[in-house]
C-alpha cells in the first residue's frame, strides 16, 4: 500500500490525508508542533493515518506532500526526501506570503526556488488550483464540501474536471497524473517548473479555480497565459 508523507495539517494538509485515504492511500501527517497535536485529526482520519516528526514522515513516505506555502527560510527534511517526489501544493501570493523579486522579475518560479529547497527530491507543482475549503457563495448543499472533494468525478465523466501539473522530471509529472486520476480528475502536463507560472493565480485558467474546467479548457486557458514582469 503506498503511504503518502504530507508535511503541514492545515486545512490543505488536512483535507488532502482525508481525500488521500478515500482514494484507497496510507497517510502519515506531520506539521511544525508535534504529532501529539494531531492527535485528534488522525482520530478522525482512522486507522490509515498516523502522526509523525517532519521528518519521519518524510523518511517513512513513498512520496510525499508539502501542504504550506513557499519561504526562503523553510526547515524541510531534505535527506530524509531525498530521492522522493514531492508534490508543491503552493502558489505564488505576494500578498499572502511576501513578495520575492526573483519570481516577479521572471527569472524563476517559485516552485523552482521549492526545487532549489530539495535539491535531491523530484518537485511537482500539483493540487494548486483547486480549493481545499468550500464554495462561496454557496448555492447547493455540495458546494458546503471542499472543492477537492465536490468537483472529483470518476475517469470517463463527461464532467470531469482537469488539474495542471508540472515538473523537471516526466516520472514525477506521471506520478502527480496518477494521483489526480485517483483522486477523480485529469491532468494537464503543463512541464517543466518554468512553466509552472501558467497556472498561477491570475492567469486565465485560474479564473475558473472555483469550479474547475475540462482537460480542454484548461489546455487552451494555459497557452493563453502571458507573463507580467516586474
Amino acid at each position: 500500500m503506498t503511504l503518502i508523507g504530507i508535511l503541514g495539517a492545515g486545512q490543505a494538509g488536512s483535507t488532502l490525508a482525508r481525500v488521500s485515504i478515500a482514494a484507497g492511500y496510507d497517510v502519515v501527517i506531520a506539521n511544525s508542533r508535534g504529532p501529539e497535536t494531531l492527535t485528534g485529526l488522525i482520530d478522525q482520519l482512522g486507522p490509515r493515518a498516523r502522526a509523525a516528526q517532519p521528518a519521519g514522515a518524510a523518511a517513512s513516505a513513498d512520496f510525499a506532500i508539502v501542504a504550506f506555502p513557499y519561504a526562503p527560510g523553510d526547515r524541510l527534511p531534505v535527506e530524509e526526501l531525498a530521492g522522493k517526489v514531492v508534490l508543491d501544493t503552493n502558489d505564488y501570493m505576494a500578498w499572502r506570503d511576501a513578495a520575492f523579486p526573483e519570481v516577479d522579475s521572471g527569472r524563476t518560479t517559485v516552485h523552482q526556488l521549492r526545487q532549489q529547497q530539495l535539491p535531491a527530491s523530484k518537485v511537482v507543482k500539483a493540487l494548486t488550483h483547486v480549493q481545499f475549503h468550500g464554495r462561496s457563495p454557496i448555492r447547493a448543499a455540495s458546494d458546503a464540501l471542499p472543492a477537492v472533494i465536490r468537483l472529483a468525478r470518476p475517469a470517463g465523466d463527461p464532467d470531469r474536471r482537469a488539474l495542471a501539473v508540472s515538473s523537471d522530471h516526466p516520472d514525477a509529472a506521471e506520478l502527480g497524473t496518477g494521483f489526480y486520476d485517483r483522486l477523480g480528475f485529469d491532468a494537464v502536463d503543463d512541464s517543466p517548473l518554468s512553466e509552472s507560472w501558467r497556472s498561477g493565480p491570475g492567469t486565465p485558467m485560474w479564473r475558473h479555480h472555483v469550479d474547475g474546467q475540462s482537460r480542454e479548457e484548461l489546455i487552451r486557458n494555459l497557452s493563453r497565459a502571458q507573463r507580467v514582469v516586474t
